[in-house]
């Protein structure tokens, strides 16, 4: 499917997986209708992303684990940007690596938060037009570790089980309905998600990737263009990628 012209609408833009998602489908002649909570980062994705043939590009300063402020942004959106035909729910962290008997619960509250409510508010936002208009895509982002949960991650792991659980479910929801639902499963990606899991510790976040080769944001971002750029017809309903040096979220081959 061709998607030059077509509006995507990618949350957490302003880095990682959300920034190398913006940019793929900027090369492709996209609209980018970019949301994060870090709107100078976020200005620097759009800059970049026009340079890289975006169509056109328009900003939001959204913080999607705020049900009001999000249905206000798609509601204000000006004419031109409100037909959306691509989401991808791509907001998400990790906070702390603790037992869950314990761990803490303001870190519990911001995983669950962003990683659960904030995907359902973004999707009851967005997919109803997408009905409404007969045509659209959801892509959302998920994990290996909502497959098989890894010690002292309990609840980020949790949550990812949960986004899996809600793609899942709304791709049967959807059924007799043209819109298309995708989950794209990630293993080990560097990227800011230990140095935020680690409120900023770069030594502690460093040794996360240690002897291993993980995957860049650039190679989920081309999975991603990838699920929305087949035919209409076509919905990719799970896509689980990991590095060559990785198995599942338990087991890795780490080199000396």
């Amino acid at each position: 499917m061709n998607l030059k012209g077509k509006i995507v609408f990618i949350t957490g833009a302003s880095s990682g997986i959300g920034a190398a998602t913006a940019l793929a489908f900027a090369a492709a002649g996209a609209r980018l209708l970019l949301a994060a909570r870090r709107a100078g980062k976020l200005a620097q994705i759009a800059s970049l992303a026009l340079e890289r043939g975006a169509a056109a590009v328009h900003s939001i300063d959204l913080d999607v684990r705020d049900h009001r402020a999000v249905q206000n942004a798609i509601d204000t959106l000006p004419p031109e940007w409100a037909e959306i035909d691509v989401l991808v729910n791509n907001a998400g962290l990790s906070r702390g690596l603790e037992k869950l008997y314990m761990g803490k619960i303001e870190d519990w509250d911001e995983m669950i938060d962003t990683n659960v409510k904030g995907l359902l508010y973004v999707t009851r936002a967005v997919v109803p037009g997408m009905v409404v208009r007969g045509h659209g895509h959801v892509v959302n982002l998920g994990s290996t570790a909502g497959e098989l949960p890894y010690p002292n991650g309990a609840v980020y792991c949790a949550s990812k089980a949960a986004e899996h659980s809600i793609n899942d479910g709304l791709r049967q929801d959807l059924l007799g309905t043209p819109v298309r639902v995708t989950s794209i499963e990630p293993g080990m990606v560097e990227t800011d998600f230990s140095l935020v899991r680690f409120r900023g510790d770069a030594e502690r976040a460093a040794k996360v990737y240690k002897g291993v080769t993980p995957l860049t944001p650039e190679d989920v971002a081309d999975a991603i263009l990838w699920a929305a750029s087949r035919p209409p017809h076509v919905n990719i309903a799970q896509v689980v990628l990991t590095t060559i040096d990785q198995a599942n979220s338990l087991l890795f081959n780490r080199q000396p």
